[in-house]
C-alpha cells in the first residue's frame, strides 16, 4: 500500500508534450484508495452531476477494494448489479486522496467517509460496469509488468509477429499495459536497442531481458512514486553532476534530455516523433538495427 497521508495522482505536463500517467501512478492510486476506504461503507456522490445516477446506485455501499491494470483503475463496491467503477485518467484527469475537505471545482466522483475523501476530476472515462463488461475491457488490455499475474509470453507473441518498431509496440496498451513514454525510452536505452527495430527482429532473450527490467523499474516506481532508471554509476552523486530538474522527477538516461550529452557515451541525445509521440534515444548507444 502507498501509506501516504495525502496522495495526488495526476498526469504531469510539460511545454513540449502532455503525457498520460504511467502505470505505476495508477497502481499507487489503487493502493491509496484501498488504504483510505477498503472495507468501509462510503458516501458516493457526483458534485458535478455527470455521474449522479451511478453515484446514487453506489452510495452507502461498502468499498471492497481497488486495483490497477495498466492505465486502467477499477474500484469495486458491494452493490447490487453493476458495481465496478472503471476510470481512465487520460491526459487531464486527476484523482486526489487525502483528509476530508470541502468540494472544489468540477468533481466528477467523490468517495468519502468520516475521515477521508477522494475526488476525481476531468477523467477520460468514469463509468459503472458489470463483471461481464469489465472482462470485455480486460480482453483488450495487455500484460502489466507490475501485476504478479502478468503473462510476458502473451506480449511476446504479439511483438514477435509484428513488423512495427519496438518503440511503437512497447507503447501499445494492448501489448504492454502501463508502459508509457518514459519507461519506453528508458528501457530501450538500458538494453541498447534502437527504437526502430521491428518487433519480429527482436530475439526472445532480448524481450525477456526487457520485460524483467520493466518489472523492476515499474515496481520501484510504485514504491517510490518517481521514475529512476539510471544505474548506480550514473547517479548525480557518482558522476558529480547536478540532479535532474523535471516535474516528472527521477533520474533518467534519455527521456526529455534531447540536446544534452548521453550520460554513458557523451553523444547528444536526440528526439523525434514516432507514432505521434516524442521519442528520445542516443544514436551511439542505440545503434540502428541492420
Amino acid at each position: 500500500m502507498v501509506g501516504l497521508p495525502d496522495l495526488l495522482i495526476a498526469p504531469f505536463h510539460h511545454v513540449r508534450e502532455a503525457e498520460l500517467p504511467e502505470g505505476h501512478v495508477i497502481h499507487r492510486l489503487a493502493g491509496a484508495i484501498e488504504d483510505a476506504f477498503a472495507g468501509e461503507e462510503v458516501t458516493v456522490t457526483s458534485p458535478q452531476g455527470r455521474f449522479a445516477v451511478e453515484a446514487a446506485h453506489l452510495n452507502g455501499s461498502r468499498l471492497r477494494g481497488a486495483q490497477a491494470w495498466g492505465k486502467h483503475l477499477l474500484i469495486d463496491f458491494a452493490a447490487e448489479g453493476a458495481h465496478l467503477v472503471h476510470i481512465h485518467l487520460g491526459l487531464i484527469g486527476r484523482f486526489t486522496v487525502g483528509p476530508i475537505t470541502p468540494v472544489h471545482g468540477q468533481v466528477r466522483l467523490r468517495i468519502e467517509d468520516a475521515v477521508s475523501s477522494a475526488d476525481l476530476r476531468g477523467p477520460q472515462w468514469c463509468r459503472l460496469l458489470s463483471d461481464e463488461e469489465w472482462e470485455a475491457v480486460l480482453s483488450t488490455v495487455g500484460s502489466d509488468p507490475i501485476r504478479p499475474d502478468a503473462d510476458p509470453e502473451k506480449a511476446w507473441r504479439a511483438i514477435h509477429r509484428s513488423t512495427r518498431a519496438i518503440g511503437v509496440l512497447l507503447m501499445d496498451q494492448s501489448i504492454t499495459a502501463g508502459v508509457g513514454n518514459i519507461y519506453r525510452a528508458e528501457v530501450l536505452f538500458r538494453h541498447r536497442i534502437d527504437p526502430m527495430t521491428p518487433g519480429n527482429r527482436l530475439a526472445h532473450a532480448t524481450w525477456q531481458a526487457i520485460w524483467e527490467d520493466l518489472v523492476v523499474l515499474m515496481r520501484r516506481g510504485v514504491a517510490t512514486g518517481r521514475i529512476d532508471t539510471v544505474r548506480p554509476e550514473h547517479t548525480p552523486e557518482a558522476m558529480g553532476r547536478p540532479p535532474r530538474l523535471d516535474r516528472h522527477g527521477g533520474e533518467v538516461y534519455v527521456y526529455r534530455r534531447d540536446g544534452q550529452p548521453c550520460l554513458v557515451c557523451g553523444t547528444t541525445v536526440r528526439r523525434t516523433n514516432l507514432a505521434g509521440r516524442h521519442l528520445f534515444w542516443c544514436p551511439r548507444c542505440q545503434r540502428r538495427h541492420r
